[in-house]
């Protein structure tokens, strides 16, 4: 005897909320804030961090990914004001407690220290 209903199964029915009509100035404003390191760490291994060096306004540059500035980020990154943080970084940042500002552009999540 199969266990199996006999009936189909229910459709589960979607529909949009609304639309997010913010501007990027808005969205890299609600998708700001603090974190410590504790709070970051789980995603160093999957490369979604991206250390933005304090010489760098970090709102500027998470306004550069999301316009999608390839030129911009390319230049960032080949001069080492942007780096992937490794495991060395990560324990570093253990040990001292770092907290950062951050902000997050998907699939990335810009992160820069904490100056207080």
């Amino acid at each position: 005897m199969s266990t199996e209903s006999n009936n189909p199964p229910e459709h589960m029915h979607y529909q949009m909320i609304g639309e997010d009509t913010s501007t990027i100035a808005e969205k890299l404003a609600k998708y700001a804030g603090k974190a410590s390191w504790d709070d970051l760490k789980a995603h160093l291994d999957s490369g979604s961090l991206i250390y933005v060096d304090e010489s760098l306004d970090l709102t500027e540059t998470a306004q550069a990914f999301a316009d999608d500035d390839q030129a911009r980020v390319a230049d960032w990154l080949k001069s080492g004001d942007l780096v992937k943080p490794s495991a060395p970084h990560g324990a570093y940042w253990e040990s001292i407690e770092a907290s950062f500002e951050c902000r997050i552009v998907s699939p990335f999540i810009l992160i820069q220290p904490a100056t207080s």
